[in-house]
């Protein structure tokens, strides 16, 4: 399994911040510590806590043996095929070479004009309704909601679904216990099921002005509370030594949360340097008035 690395004020912060990052409960983690912030000057702490952490990997159940069975038995199936496929290559090139006596031939199956695939558009696309009439919010958040109630039930997972809706922003949260499977490593699962419920709740319904976010288990909020502390930090750093810092590389609404947490701190500024998945918040002392 993959490692982060993350860096905080404490080491308890850190790794309740990693825990956040891969989406699991402690018992879950791999977690070590890489270095302690050290004592200094009246009882203040120098430096930061960096911590590594991973999923915790399960065992895997040796199959080399059947593997090595199965591959003799395909090496056995290929040798007694062989005589057959030969004849049919041979009825094949024949039929080509018909084609090329000058009798009709017919073109390959599964390849489509490039008339016929530009009036159907591009494959799996879906016809926007701009010109249609608004759908109301409160619309797209029932079919959410009735979604999400319903796919937790299959999963057999007793939940609570609240939402609230603020002009074209509509936010909903999942809450109940043993959410950390729809949660996954990084929050990667929970980024798909929002997506996917996006799906059944907007682009079926023909929606394109409303924003939705889904959370679950509380996930967004630990995370946004644990990002919040450290990015205080490292502006109270940037302040006290006056060198910029640069952080790890974030997703969009991560980086978001740093932004909007350090607009009110006064004696920083902050911007974004970099592309996706690369992208990074940059801190700097706010110049002089």
């Amino acid at each position: 399994m993959e490692w982060v690395t993350i860096t905080a004020a404490t080491v308890e912060d850190a790794k309740s911040l990693a825990l956040d990052q891969l989406g699991v409960a402690g018992e879950d983690a791999e977690i070590e510590v890489v270095e302690e912030p050290k004592p200094g000057l009246f009882g203040r702490l120098r430096g930061e806590a960096i911590v590594r952490a991973r999923v915790r990997p399960t065992s895997v159940r040796d199959t080399s043996r059947r593997e090595r069975g199965g591959e003799r038995s395909a090496r056995r199936s290929e040798r007694s095929e062989r005589p057959r496929n030969r004849s049919r290559e041979g009825a094949r090139d024949g039929s080509r070479d018909g084609a090329r006596d000058g009798s009709p031939s017919r073109p390959p199956r599964g390849r489509r004009s490039e008339r016929s695939e530009a009036d159907r558009g591009g494959e799996g696309d879906s016809p926007r309704r701009n010109d249609g009439p608004k759908v109301p919010p409160t619309t797209v958040r029932d079919a959410a909601t009735t979604f999400l109630e319903g796919l937790f039930a299959a999963a057999s997972l007793p939940v609570r679904v609240e939402s609230t809706i603020d002009g074209d922003d509509i936010e909903i949260a999942v809450q109940g216990d043993d959410l950390t499977t729809f949660v996954g490593a990084r929050g990667m699962t929970l980024t798909q099921l929002q997506d996917i419920t996006r799906v059944v709740s907007q682009r079926r319904l023909g929606d394109h002005d409303t924003r939705l976010r889904v959370d679950v288990g509380g996930y967004r909020q630990r995370r946004k509370d644990a990002l919040g502390r450290f990015a205080i930090k490292v502006a109270n750093d940037v302040v006290e030594t006056g060198t910029p810092r640069i952080l790890e590389p974030m997703n969009s609404a991560d980086r978001k949360i740093v932004h909007d947490t350090l607009s009110t701190v006064e004696g920083v500024v902050t911007h974004s340097e970099g592309d996706d998945p690369f992208r990074r918040v940059v801190v700097s002392r706010a110049p002089a008035a």
